[in-house]
């Protein structure tokens, strides 16, 4: 079976991310803005969660794509309840989900495999309990 390496699994994990990122902010701002919130609100509400984790994203930190996944929960439940309520809305929902389970796929492996490379394995987790 092909197996990435870690470095490939970073740079998918990061890119996936800031895709995420990037389009979020071209969704809410360009291609359809809020006609009845503030704009600045909205971009509060979307935008400020992806960027708790910036910092460790951008610096490669596994433990960060690790809880990176749990803010990466609220745009699975937008884009999936977009995909199912709004039809003008439908594709960019769409574009969003599939943006949102690469970052999630990628962050998820990438911390796994890190993981294992730094000897932080669930077992030896286990054993020091």
């Amino acid at each position: 079976m092909f197996k990435l390496t870690s470095s490939a699994l970073l740079r998918a994990a990061k890119s996936a991310y800031l895709s995420l990122l990037a389009w979020v902010l071209l969704w809410h701002l360009w291609l359809s803005p809020p006609v009845d919130i503030h704009i600045s609100l909205m971009l509060i509400f979307w935008v400020l969660p992806l960027l708790f984790p910036l910092r460790g994203i951008l610096a490669g930190k596994p433990y960060t794509y690790a809880w990176s996944c749990f803010v990466l929960l609220l745009y699975v439940l937008h884009s999936t309840t977009l995909l199912m309520v709004s039809e003008q809305e439908r594709w960019l929902a769409a574009v969003e989900l599939v943006l949102v389970l690469l970052a999630f796929f990628f962050a998820l492996q990438y911390a796994k495999c890190r993981g294992k490379e730094l000897g932080l394995g669930l077992k030896k987790l286990k054993d020091k309990s």
